[in-house]
């Protein structure tokens, strides 16, 4: 049995939806009538594609799911999180303005998992390199998550587990 880790965790900005939820949408937001999501200027709002298919794959594999997001607009993209029906995948969400370090301390102490048994998708390069230097796997997202980018990212965390 491969070696899966004990914690995701996804950043949320051009990770999971296409925008930075503090300056290119105007929240709050709301699901209209038709089901999809929108701002409050009636922008319609969406996910990448495949992002509900990676955490039900996470969930299925009893991988617990975790959120870190710099983002200002802590109340929109928790909102988000909520309109996409999202929510019940994300065991813990480290949401507010700082260094992503911060929010791995947090999650480490909060689940009792070492670093070495995270693995982290994030768009942002500085995210990656400040993560990574805690010994957590990054992994760099290049046009928002997807089920491909996910097994990726299991292969290599398996791999680098395999020395261990």
């Amino acid at each position: 049995m491969a070696r899966l880790p004990k914690l995701a965790v996804f950043d949320l900005d051009y990770t999971l939806w296409p925008f930075w939820v503090d300056t290119h949408v105007d929240p709050p937001f709301h699901r209209s009538s038709d089901g999809t999501v929108r701002d409050s200027r009636g922008q319609n709002i969406r996910l990448y594609p495949e992002v509900p298919k990676v955490l039900e794959r996470l969930q299925d594999l009893g991988v617990p799911v975790a959120a870190a997001s710099r983002t200002g607009e802590i109340e929109g993209a928790n909102q988000l999180l909520e309109l996409f029906d999202l929510v019940r995948y994300f065991a813990h969400r480290e949401i507010y303005p700082g260094s992503k370090v911060t929010h791995f301390e947090r999650l480490q102490q909060k689940t009792g998992v070492s670093f070495a048994q995270m693995i982290f998708f994030d768009d942002e390069k500085r995210n990656i390199v400040d993560v990574g230097k805690l010994g957590v796997l990054c992994i760099h997202i290049q046009n928002g998550m997807s089920l491909q980018t996910l097994a990726q990212g299991l292969e290599t965390f398996t791999n680098s587990q395999a020395g261990h």
